[in-house]
């Protein structure tokens, strides 16, 4: 057994743990020292990703028992300290020398300057209404994204040549979106709105992995925090809305009307909210990780179903696609919700275990979506070819063949897996490698396109 250090708590911590194992007759002491040479592994990750050696152990000792059932029962014996890393205690920080308190501090800062920095355009006269609206929508990433880039950059301590290239991307963003003259209600202004947050969101991406974009599993925990992050911006959005509807509630009970008041200040909380939910995503994993897999489990099924009724109503009374803006829209939110789907359970998998029902479920999944994509993009086609190009369309048609090339590689993959003439890993590698295209279309769609099509 090996010494334990007093002086090293992560020491003694990984003490009780081994001591737990050994106790146990249905485990042998070799099958202990592999276990914790994974457990040492998965504990210097989350360390390396920012966490204390206290919420790494727990973290470790989390995922390791989804792999060993007795591991499991240590986790769920000591369960109740994973919950408490939900509540941010004061002395905890100031043990840990202030660095959680200065954390928080910070944090809430940035939170209060992108509410701001929403505000300001309104001083020098550019309202939120009439004609500046496509002034707010051009720009509303540039108001929190640069704010979130710059907390990660600082969290990992990166060097000054990050700040420079991150200052760089953004203004260029700037820029594009504030340079540009485009036409009142146009839809390359439109197109660029909606384009402009993902380009800039892979940019956070860079600053979140601390330099590492090149390597496919930080590129995978990027998206892991991705899909954490939404589920909480949700939750915060969705308790502020609580509290937006009591307030009312009380001001109108003494005869006062909080709603233009409120409203004037919703967009600044839901920027405030952006840099709130990515601190509680990368200051609690510890507990929140598993938030999205859960969810993944129980909705691919539903969404499965769902694409198998829509196609085959489809086939059986012969109706199209309506290619209209708004319907095009709906159904490629539709495919991202898939390929989220697919994406989260990807990376809560691991990759040694055998197929399983679920995986039949993906493959069912990604190849209907695949059929569902195909019908759109000839739908598309047939339109571009009837009635002429239009920057909707050929954003649709382009957003299809991005979504396509994905989703047919990845059936591909997943199916060589489920013969056992390919290593799950390989499917893993597919999605991370391929962000960088979505992204390379997005700024094509937010640059390229108000160029190509004159700004109409």
């Amino acid at each position: 057994m090996t010494t334990v250090d007093a002086a090293n708590p992560l020491e003694a911590q990984i003490d009780q743990w081994r001591s737990y194992l050994g106790r146990r007759r249905a485990i042998h002491p070799t099958d202990v020292e592999e276990l914790e040479d994974h457990l040492r592994g998965q504990i210097a990750t989350l360390m390396e990703g920012g966490l204390s050696q206290d919420e790494a152990f727990l973290v470790a000792v989390k995922r390791l028992g989804a792999q060993d059932v007795i591991a499991a029962e240590f986790a769920r014996e000591h369960s109740e300290r994973l919950w408490k890393q939900l509540i941010v205690a004061p002395e905890a920080a100031d043990a840990a020398g202030g660095e959680g308190r200065r954390e928080m501090l910070v944090v809430f800062a940035l939170a209060a300057a992108a509410g701001l920095t929403f505000k300001l355009p309104a001083l020098f006269g550019l309202g939120m209404t009439g004609a500046n609206e496509g002034f707010y929508a051009r720009n509303i990433s540039l108001f929190v994204l640069p704010l979130l880039a710059g907390y990660f950059v600082w969290k990992r301590a990166a060097g000054a040549d990050s700040w420079r290239w991150l200052a760089v991307a953004f203004a260029a963003a700037a820029i594009v979106a504030n340079v540009f003259p485009f036409a009142k209600g146009s839809d390359t202004e439109a197109l660029l709105a909606l384009h402009l947050p993902i380009a800039l969101w892979l940019v956070v991406g860079v600053a979140y992995v601390g330099g590492r974009w090149r390597d496919g599993a930080a590129r995978m925990n990027f998206v892991r925090f991705s899909g954490e992050f939404f589920i909480y911006f949700v939750l915060i959005a969705l308790g502020g809305a609580v509290l937006v509807a009591f307030t009312m509630g009380m001001f109108e009970a003494i005869g006062i009307d909080a709603e233009p008041v409120l409203e004037g200040w919703l967009p600044s909380a839901a920027l405030g909210a952006v840099i709130v939910a990515s601190w509680l995503v990368e200051a609690k994993q510890s507990v929140i990780e598993n938030m999205a897999p859960v969810l993944t489990r129980l909705f691919s099924p539903l969404f499965t179903a769902t694409l198998f009724v829509f196609l085959a109503t489809m086939a059986w009374t012969g109706r199209g696609i309506d290619i209209q803006r708004e319907v095009l829209i709906g159904f490629d939110l539709l495919l991202v919700l898939v390929l989220g789907l697919l994406l989260y359970s990807i990376s809560a998998r691991d990759p040694h275990t055998p197929r399983g029902a679920f995986d039949f479920v993906l493959v069912a999944l990604v190849v209907s979506a695949l059929v569902a994509d195909g019908v759109a993009l000839a739908a598309i086609a047939a339109r571009i070819t009837e009635y002429g190009s239009t920057p909707n369309r050929l954003a649709a048609l382009g957003m299809n063949i991005v979504l396509l090339g994905n989703l047919a590689w990845s059936a591909w993959l997943y199916l060589r897996f489920l013969r056992g003439r390919g290593a799950f890993a390989a499917v893993e590698r597919w999605q991370t490698a391929y962000l960088p295209v979505y992204g390379a279309w997005a700024a094509i769609v937010a640059v390229g396109f108000p160029l190509l099509f004159g700004y109409r």
